[in-house]
């Protein structure tokens, strides 16, 4: 069998390189960085990202990320724009090229192409005396001494650097924009990502039903109330109807293991006074963390101290919080 190096001795090489490109890249950045983001900023057009192979890959996802982050972009890869795709630019978009040599031949062909349309474009590249850099209005330069494979052949760590880098350019543009939770939430309204940034503990609570006892009631009712309405526990009300404690199904064990005989007790007796309650504008995701902090399953949804209902672990599940 063939001996080979420990897989694990393999990876952390290949970690170590990319890390070291990657800060390597910090030091890199310079004032063009900072142009750069500022012509992006204040175009009344797009970002078009574009590049063949591997670089076009790593284009892809900094569209999404810009997308996201409320920078509107789109993809175009560099081989099907002299084909027809390059109708898709406008005088007004910002180019973003991206190519470690900076001399692909699909790169080469599509530049003097875009100085046509009147586009600014900007360099993501490793070679900075490449025909794109020459050719660029910026160049973020993505250095990559070597790649992280043994051949020096396989894009690793240049594309792992000019991914860092168009993190750290989404992120700036984020930060200048003023960029918002509310704005993330507007552009990530499905699966559980989107629900922890708008679901709102009012969204959920009123397709719940909101038992309530008060301090005299029975302790065989009591068990009824939380029973016939699924929460494991009600709320215990005085005269006015505000919150003065909470009977949940611990309470009731507990009742049982300290009582000998428990039947005329009242809700006063086995209730926790004070109970952990949330608002109902509040964030799910916020009464999920309170929760959690407290090992507990439900919560009361009070407002003003008047309980409006019951928002329960269950709730936070089936909509995918948890």
């Amino acid at each position: 069998m063939k001996v080979i190096k420990n897989p694990k001795t393999i990876a952390r090489s290949v970690l170590l390189a990319e890390a070291e490109a990657i800060r390597n890249a910090v030091d890199l950045l310079d004032e063009q960085f900072d142009e750069a983001v500022e012509m992006i900023l204040n175009t009344s057009g797009r970002l078009v990202v574009t590049g063949v192979g591997k670089s076009a890959l790593i284009g892809q996802k900094i569209v999404a990320t810009m997308n996201s982050t409320g920078t509107p972009s789109l993809f175009m890869h560099a081989a099907d724009a002299i084909h027809g795709d390059l109708g898709m630019i406008q005088a007004n978009d910002v180019v973003l090229l991206i190519s470690k040599s900076g001399n692909t031949a699909e790169i080469k062909v599509l530049i003097p192409l875009l100085k046509r349309t009147g586009v600014s474009m900007i360099a993501l590249v490793s070679a900075r005396d490449s025909y794109l850099a020459q050719h660029a209005d910026y160049v973020l330069h993505a250095y990559a001494e070597y790649e992280a494979d043994p051949l020096n052949l396989a894009p690793t760590t240049s594309t792992t650097v000019a991914l860092a880098i168009g993190d750290a350019l989404a992120v700036s543009l984020l930060e200048v924009r003023g960029f918002t939770r509310q704005d993330f939430a507007r552009y990530h309204p499905g699966g559980s990502l989107g629900k922890k940034l708008y679901l709102k503990v009012s969204d959920i609570f009123p397709h719940n039903q909101c038992p309530k006892v008060s301090f005299n009631t029975p302790i065989k009712d009591v068990i009824f109330t939380i029973s016939a309405n699924r929460l494991g526990a009600t709320a215990v009300v005085n005269e006015d109807d505000s919150l003065v404690g909470i009977v949940t199904d611990g309470d009731i064990r507990r009742m049982a293991y300290e009582h000998n005989s428990f039947w005329q007790l009242c809700a006063v007796d086995v209730m926790t006074k004070a109970p952990v309650c949330v608002a109902p504008d509040e964030y799910a995701v916020a009464a999920l963390q309170l929760m959690q902090e407290r090992d507990i399953t439900q919560l009361v949804v009070a407002e003003a101290n008047q309980v409006v209902g019951f928002i329960h672990l269950h709730d936070l599940l089936k909509e995918g919080l948890v």
